[in-house]
């Protein structure tokens, strides 16, 4: 039986990021590649659990099959979570996590990029401009994220499932300590650290090979 892929891509992203456009070409014809669109409700309006219902929706239309979720970035975040959000519904089908530099602690990341102030500015502001990538435009992104997210702590997770993660240890958007502490409290996770950044596109060839092995494609 073919197995589903779902590739989850990163904030201010889009399915036709490189990295997702990668994936799908390289596992055609081993899988059912499936690349949703997660800003929703719209980018300016985003929120985790907003992405979590898309990622649900999108599951329950897979056909049947094992369902692997690989994530990057805030499509990281977002895989994890619903592995633990949604084990035990009808979407719970999820049997392995790809983790690509995985945005795990969102204020810590937020502090480092804009400073310790940076929850009392965003509120004040009501919105933050965020250029994105996929528009190549600068788009305001609502407070509501960050109400949401800090909802979800990635360190108290219940994942059982096999997790394979990679992180660059020169990522200046995501510390890759945040993977390590990670894969040190969770035994089912195996961590590669990489000489890389937070894209990650010059270790593409690497983690595709990880992953089929990870994955038995």
């Amino acid at each position: 039986m073919t197995p589903n892929i779902l590739y989850l891509h990163g904030l201010a992203s889009s399915p036709s990021s490189k990295k997702a456009g990668y994936f799908r070409e390289q596992f055609a014809g081993k899988a059912n590649v499936v690349v949703p669109d997660l800003n929703v409700p719209d980018f300016e309006h985003l929120t985790l659990t907003a992405i979590l219902v898309k990622v649900a929706e999108t599951v329950r239309d897979c056909p049947p099959g094992s369902v692997y979720l690989i994530g990057s970035s805030l499509g990281g975040l977002s895989a994890l979570h619903f592995a633990d959000r949604y084990r035990e519904r009808e979407t719970g089908r999820v049997d392995k996590l790809v983790l690509m530099a995985p945005a795990l602690d969102f204020a810590e990341n937020r502090a480092q990029q804009y400073g310790s102030d940076w929850l009392e500015k965003w509120r004040a502001a009501g919105s933050v401009p965020v250029y994105h990538y996929a528009y190549q435009e600068e788009l305001p992104l609502h407070f509501g994220l960050a109400e949401d997210i800090l909802r979800y702590d990635s360190y108290s997770v219940r994942v059982d499932i096999p997790i394979l993660s990679f992180h660059g240890k020169h990522d200046q958007s995501v510390d890759y300590r945040q993977s390590v502490r990670f894969a040190e409290k969770y035994p089912n996770a195996t961590l590669h650290l990489l000489d890389s950044d937070h894209e990650l596109l010059d270790q593409t060839d690497f983690m595709r090979d990880e992953i089929v092995r990870f994955l038995g494609l």
